[in-house]
């Protein structure tokens, strides 16, 4: 794919949606953080729906924190994995207390120290909550960037990559947001959805597919 057709492809992208952002609900940093890495293997609708219940109750790492284990898991327990990440959340925050003062960093290597938080989960925090111009790669982009030849790559770090050498600089902060929309809502995993897709006449995918018969 050429830099004309990238470029018209996130063009098309921001003038449906100029300013897109997560669909995770989030007031602070440290909401995010949690909502993030909570979300891993499961929906957005299913962490936020927790999270309506638990921030009002705790939503500080201090907070969270004196919950415990027993305490995250009674709030999160309809989220898939709710053990193991009761586990993280209680480690993530106790950490934050003790080295950075409650306070989430702005940082790529601080962020990846915290249990849980891979790269995927630092570049989601550096961007929508700091405002750096990070690409976090899911499943969902992956998916997007290969079908339509906008970034293709081997596996996830491939794909960043690309991303951020042939995502023109005004649109590598909304860039992800974008892609993820695009991939849950239009170009679904078993079955794209070709025949609304906006940026279908620039997308490189052979086998599009028809719209259903009524």
């Amino acid at each position: 794919m050429n830099a004309t057709k990238r470029r018209a492809i996130f063009e098309t992208w921001q003038s449906i949606n100029p300013h897109p952002t997560t669909e995770l609900e989030y007031t602070t940093p440290f909401e995010l953080l949690i909502a993030v890495l909570l979300s891993a293997q499961a929906t957005d609708v299913s962490v936020n729906k927790a999270m309506r219940k638990m921030f009002p109750v705790a939503n500080t790492p201090q907070a969270v924190f004196d919950l415990g284990e027993a305490g995250v898991e009674n709030h999160i327990k309809t989220i898939g994995l709710y053990r193991n990440k009761a586990k993280n959340v209680i480690a993530t925050c106790r950490i934050l207390l003790d080295q950075y003062g409650g306070v989430v960093p702005d940082d790529r290597e601080a962020l990846e120290s915290l249990p849980g938080v891979g790269r995927k989960t630092a570049n989601v925090i550096l961007n929508t909550a700091f405002g750096h111009p990070t690409i976090a790669v899911d499943t969902h982009i992956f998916r997007v960037a290969n079908r339509t030849g906008l970034a293709p790559g081997k596996d996830v770090r491939a794909v960043e990559v690309a991303l951020e050498k042939f995502t023109p600089a005004e649109f590598k902060q909304d860039a992800h947001h974008w892609l993820i929309l695009h991939g849950r809502y239009v170009c679904k995993a078993r079955k794209p959805e070709c025949w609304h897709c906006v940026i279908e006449p620039l997308c490189e995918f052979r086998q599009k597919t028809p719209a259903p018969i009524e």
